[in-house]
């Protein structure tokens, strides 16, 4: 885990302002990966005190236009951050409790994956999520 020195680092390095805020949701995505907002919040609450809700949206942003964050919406879910950022890499996620984990890419360098047809874009980066059931939940299912 990064240390605070590290995300000062990586604040200046993406020439944004450091901040106790910043820093504190550095920390949070990078102890908690795939954590929506609310559970976000929690974190940089416990850790600064009185902090809100607008203010943590506005640093989640901030981040993730910085590149330093990377936010995924699987279809049905929220919106949850993650620190690994920059490799192109993808999820699977849970149909009965929604827990994610990352995926490297299946095959070769980014994008990963080549279109069939392009349609004229040049293409930087392909998202996949896999679909299925985490060991926890096919256990349960079992025993049931």
């Amino acid at each position: 885990m990064p240390t605070a020195s590290d995300f000062e680092r990586m604040l200046r390095g993406a020439s944004l302002r450091v901040t106790a805020p910043r820093i504190a949701v550095l920390s949070a995505v990078h102890g908690h990966p795939h954590a929506d907002t609310d559970s976000i919040i929690g974190v940089v609450r416990q850790n600064l005190g009185a902090v809100s809700h607008q203010a943590v949206y506005d640093v989640l942003r901030a981040l993730t236009g910085a590149g330093l964050l990377r936010r995924i919406e699987p279809q049905g879910s929220v919106a949850r951050y993650e620190a690994r950022v920059g490799d192109n890499h993808h999820h699977v996620v849970c149909r009965s409790c929604g827990a994610i984990a990352d995926v490297d890419c299946a095959v070769g360098a980014a994008p990963c994956l080549d279109a069939s047809d392009d349609h004229g874009f040049v293409i930087d980066e392909a998202e996949v999520i896999y679909w299925g059931t985490c060991p926890e939940c096919t256990t349960a299912a079992k025993s049931s």
